[in-house]
């Protein structure tokens, strides 16, 4: 009997359990020609964080947080592969740090300052790293 594996990408995943009941999911599976998969083409990292992905200072589904102890609330975001932010509760990608950040927060806000990497950096100081290479 044949086995059929399925690997999503984390992005997807995170759009998936942020989707709403609401919401409508379009999955669409394609079966390879002959004897070998087809090679997926490459993504190219495009917007505000491209230069942070190229320069391997941020990778594809890194995951970004951030707390704001005062107005107590936090917040949550994937990085995809084209440099994007999928926003927990959100189904639409986010094109930058700040966009994503006002999704969580309802204010306009610096999300180059708001949001941290696991290391507990913000992206404006992996930022700052590209300026000193």
């Amino acid at each position: 009997m044949a086995t059929l594996s399925i690997h999503f990408d984390p992005a997807v995943i995170a759009r998936l359990t942020s989707a709403s009941g609401d919401d409508t999911i379009h999955v669409t599976l394609s079966l390879g020609g002959g004897a070998g998969t087809a090679a997926a083409s490459p993504v190219i990292p495009h917007g505000p964080l491209a230069a942070l992905m190229q320069a391997g200072l941020l990778t594809p589904d890194t995951v970004l947080t951030f707390t704001q102890r005062r107005a107590n609330r936090s917040g949550r975001a994937v990085v995809t592969a084209d440099g994007q932010l999928i926003v927990d509760g959100h189904s639409s990608p986010f094109p930058s740090p700040s966009k994503a950040a006002e999704a969580v927060t309802g204010n306009v806000i610096n999300g180059w300052t708001l949001w941290h990497t696991p290391d507990g950096s913000t992206l404006d100081q992996l930022r700052q790293k590209l300026d000193v290479q």
